[in-house]
């Protein structure tokens, strides 16, 4: 199996964790870590195809993955900030006040 493949077994793996993490977890935080390695995992797979290919433009698309990584976290630790400030808990489980 050439390097590429490796490299995008890798990706699929993390993806898996990552994918494992946010569906098996209560824990506010530890839903948001699971998505942020959910999208380094997209971003290693961009990065072997683009390594692969010799295109530029799978890199140039980790680049805006990586910006709305950072900007996900931001809202979403100041979501999970204020959500705990009124409720006292980061469960998921207790914020069930959209449901109709």
């Amino acid at each position: 199996m050439a390097v590429y493949g490796q490299v995008i077994l890798l990706g699929m793996m993390l993806f898996v964790i990552g994918g494992a993490c946010v569906l098996i977890r209560r824990n506010l935080i530890m839903i948001l870590i699971g998505v942020e390695i959910m999208l380094n995992a997209a971003g290693i797979v961009f990065i072997a195809a683009s390594l692969r290919w010799g295109a530029l433009d799978g890199q140039a698309f980790v680049i805006f993955i990586m910006a709305v990584a950072a900007a996900e976290v931001a809202v979403g630790l100041a979501l999970i900030v204020y959500c705990q400030g009124r409720s006292g808990s980061i469960n998921a489980d207790t914020y069930n006040t959209l449901k109709g």
